[in-house]
C-alpha cells in the first residue's frame, strides 16, 4: 500500500516544481515509509511513498515501460498480476520487475483505457503517456483506495491519495462548498464525488479519468457497476457450495504478500468466516488481532476467542479503555475533511495492534452492505409492505401526522421509539432509506444552520445523493435499491475512508475478500431473500459458514464497533464539548444557529436527550476548522 501524488500542466510543459512535489509527496510519508521516488519531465510530476509487499527487492515507483514514455504512480494491490503478467510477455512486453505495478504500464500499452477492465484488486494510479501526450487516472471498481484531485487557476491538475497532499499547494483554494456540508450533517461524511472544498474532488469509485495536453476538459467515465444480473436458477444448497468456493478463492488471491501477514477478528460473521478460509488455506497458524472493551455493551472478545480456538491462530489481543478519547483531537489531521464515524477510533487502535505483528491485514468489510446485514434494511423492507399496501395520497398525510406529533422518546426500547418509523412511513422509499440513514435528519439540520448559510443551500437537500444513485440502480428489487445505494454511499464515504485512513495511519495495508468486485457481482444476482430472509440478514452467507464457524458466532445479536460517547460528552469530555461547540471558530463560521447549538450540548448534557451523535459530527467539523482551515 502506498501514496501518490501528482502535477500536470494541461495547458503545455512547464517546468514543475520539483521541490513542492517533494513536500506533497512527504506529506503522505505514512502511507509509505519504506521508500520515496519522483519523476518529473516538462509538464508532468509524479511522487510516490512505498510500503513494501510485493517484488520487495525492485518495483519502485514511479515505474516506467521499457523505452520510458510511459510512467505510471499507483497505489494498492493486482490480485490476479500473474496470470497478466503472462499473457502480456505472450504478447512482447519485456518486464524488469515482478512487481504488479509493471504490468499496469503494460497493460496499458496493450489496451489503453480498457486494462482497468482486466485489473482484480484495489488500486488508484495515474499513468502519463508521453507519445499520446495523455494522463489516464482510474480508481478501483468498489472505491478501496482514494484519488482526490483538484484543477487550479494556472491550468495544473493536481492529485493525491489524501487531501493533505493536495494542502501543500499554495494555489489551491480552500473555499467551502456548502452543499458538502449539508450531506456531511446528513452522513457524517463528505460522499463522492464533492469534497468539502468547491474546487476539490473525489474520482468516484468504478472511474476511470482522461486528460489530453493542451486541454482541460477532464472526461471521466465509469467503466463498471455492480450488475444485479440474475444468476439463474440455484438451490439453496448450490448456492451455499458456490458462495463457499468463491469466498474461498476472494481470500486465496489476498494471502500472496512477502512480509509478515494477519487478519482482523473481531468476533462477528464476517471477519470470522475471513479468518476461517485463511487457516484452511495456510498450513501455519493465522495471526489474529482483535481489541475488547471493558464495557460489555461493546466487547466481542469472547466470541473472537472461540474463532481463534478453533483454528489455533496467533491470537492477540488489547483492551481498549472505555474512555480512550485520546484520539479526538488527532482525528482531524487523520481525515482532512470533516468525518463523524466516531468508531475511526477503534479501528485506528486495532490497526495499531496489528502493525505491532504484521504489515498486512485482511478484513471482514462489505459483507453488510451486498448481504444485507444491517438491521435497517430489514427495517426498511418491513416499512416497504405497508407502502405498498396504502397509496401515498393516504399514507402521506396519515404517517406524516403521526410523525410529527408522535414524542420522541431516547430513553424507551426500540418499539416503542416509532416517531422516526412513523415519518419515514411518510415518504417515498428512497427518502424513507435516507432518513433512516441520516445522521441529523431534514427538521435538526433546518435548525442547525444560520438563515446566512440556509440561503447559501439554496434549497438543495442531501436527500439528492441517494436520489442520484437511486436512478443508476439496474434492479427495481426494494432491497437491490438500498443495498446499491449503501454501496456507492456509505460502503465508500465511510467505511473505506475510516479504513484507508486509520490503517494508512499506522502504515498497514489492509485487504478486504468480502469486496472482491467477482464474488459482489455473483452475490447481487442472487434471489434477495437468500441475503435477507424473514428478518435474517446475511442469511446465505451465514448457511455458507454453519460447517465452518460455531452458532453462537454466526446467529448472535449484532454489537457493532462502538464507543461510548453519551458517557463522554456527560462526563470526561464535557467541558471540552463546551468549550469547543460554543467558542469562537464555531460561531464565526457563520453556518450555525448558535442557540440551537447550545440547545444540543444542555439537554444532552442534563440527560433529556441523547445527542451523542450531532454533537460527535459537530465536534469534529470544528476539529476540521481549527486545523485544516
Amino acid at each position: 500500500m502506498c501514496g501518490i501524488v501528482g502535477i500536470f500542466d494541461t495547458t503545455g510543459g512547464s517546468e514543475i516544481d520539483l521541490e513542492l512535489l517533494s513536500r506533497m509527496n512527504e506529506r503522505q510519508f505514512h502511507r509509505g515509509p519504506d521508500e520515496g521516488g519522483l519523476h518529473t519531465e516538462p509538464g508532468v510530476g509524479f511522487g510516490h511513498r512505498r510500503l513494501s509487499i510485493i517484488d520487495l527487492s525492485s518495483g519502485q515507483q514511479p515505474l516506467f515501460n521499457e523505452d520510458g514514455s510511459v510512467v505510471v504512480t499507483f497505489n494498492g494491490e493486482i490480485y490476479n498480476f500473474p496470470g497478466l503478467s503472462d499473457e502480456l510477455k505472450a504478447a512482447g512486453h519485456i518486464f524488469k520487475t515482478h512487481s504488479d505495478t509493471e504490468v499496469i504500464v503494460h497493460a496499458w500499452e496493450e489496451w489503453g483505457e480498457k486494462c482497468v477492465e482486466r485489473f482484480r484488486g484495489m488500486f488508484a494510479f495515474a499513468i502519463w503517456d508521453r507519445n499520446r501526450g495523455t494522463l489516464f487516472m482510474a480508481r478501483d471498481r468498489l472505491g478501496k483506495k482514494p484519488l482526490h484531485y483538484a484543477l487550479l487557476d494556472n491550468g495544473h491538475l493536481i492529485f493525491g491519495s489524501e487531501l493533505k497532499a493536495l494542502y501543500v499547494h499554495p494555489l489551491l483554494k480552500r473555499e467551502i462548498d456548502p452543499r458538502a456540508v449539508e450531506e456531511y450533517f446528513a452522513l457524517g461524511y463528505v460522499p463522492d464525488p464533492k469534497s468539502i472544498f468547491k474546487n476539490i474532488y473525489k474520482l468516484p469509485a468504478g472511474h476511470c479519468m482522461t486528460v489530453k495536453r493542451g486541454q482541460t476538459e477532464m472526461k471521466t467515465r465509469a467503466y463498471w457497476d455492480v450488475p444485479f444480473k440474475s444468476s439463474g436458477p440455484m438451490s439453496e444448497q448450490e448456492a451455499v457450495e458456490e458462495l463457499t468456493r468463491r469466498l474461498r478463492q476472494s481470500v486465496d488471491i489476498r494471502m500472496m504478500s512477502e512480509v509478515p501477514l494477519g487478519a482482523f477478528l473481531s468476533g462477528g460473521v464476517d471477519s470470522s468466516a475471513v479468518v476461517a478460509m485463511m487457516a484452511q488455506l495456510s498450513d501455519a497458524p493465522v495471526n489474529t488481532c482483535s481489541i475488547s472493551f471493558t464495557s460489555p455493551k461493546f466487547n466481542e472478545a469472547e466470541f473472537a476467542k472461540m474463532v481463534a480456538d478453533r483454528y489455533h491462530t496467533n491470537h492477540f489481543v488489547e483492551t481498549v479503555n472505555p474512555d480512550d478519547f485520546g484520539l479526538v483531537d488527532q482525528l482531524a489531521d487523520i481525515y482532512d475533511e470533516p468525518y463523524a464515524d466516531s468508531s475511526a477510533i477503534p479501528t485506528y487502535r486495532v490497526c495499531e495492534l496489528a502493525k505491532k505483528r504484521v504489515t498486512v491485514a485482511l478484513s471482514g468489510d462489505g459483507a453488510d452492505e451486498y448481504f444485507s446485514g444491517y438491521r435497517r434494511h430489514c427495517w426498511h423492507m418491513n416499512e416497504e409492505r405497508i407502502r405498498r399496501l396504502m397509496p401515498y395520497g393516504l399514507r402521506g398525510p396519515l404517517f406524516g401526522f403521526l410523525g410529527a406529533v408522535y414524542p420522541k422518546l431516547d430513553w424507551a426500547p426500540k418499539v416503542l421509539r416509532a416517531k422516526t418509523t412513523f415519518q419515514a412511513l411518510a415518504r417515498d422509499s428512497v427518502a424513507a432509506y435516507f432518513h433512516s440513514v441520516s445522521l441529523m435528519r431534514d427538521d435538526m439540520r433546518n435548525s442547525l444552520f444560520s438563515p446566512d448559510f440556509k440561503r447559501s443551500l439554496a434549497g438543495y437537500n442531501a436527500v439528492e445523493v441517494f436520489r442520484k444513485h437511486a436512478a443508476d440502480c439496474p434492479s427495481d428489487h426494494p432491497l437491490s435499491l438500498i443495498q446499491y445505494i449503501d454501496l456507492k454511499t456509505y460502503l465508500i464515504g465511510d467505511i473505506h475512508t475510516k479504513v484507508d485512513r486509520a490503517s494508512m495511519a499506522n502504515s498497514l495495508e489492509v485487504r478486504a475478500p468480502l469486496l472482491d468486485h467477482e464474488l459482489i457481482e455473483w452475490v447481487s444476482g442472487l434471489d434477495p431473500e437468500l441475503k435477507l430472509k424473514g428478518q435474517m440478514g446475511k442469511y446465505i452467507l451465514k448457511k455458507a459458514m454453519e460447517p465452518h464457524l460455531p452458532n453462537d458466532v454466526l446467529y448472535r445479536s449484532k454489537m457493532g464497533f462502538a464507543v461510548p460517547l453519551a458517557e463522554w460528552f456527560r462526563g470526561p469530555l464535557k467541558q471540552k464539548v463546551r468549550d469547543s461547540l460554543l467558542g469562537e471558530s464555531m460561531r464565526e463560521s457563520g453556518f450555525f444557529n448558535m442557540d440551537y447549538v447550545d440547545q444540543l450540548v444542555s439537554q444532552h448534557q442534563s440527560g433529556v436527550r441523547d445527542y451523542s451523535s450531532p454533537i460527535w459530527s459537530l465536534l469534529m467539523f470544528d476539529a476540521f476548522q481549527r486545523q485544516v482551515l
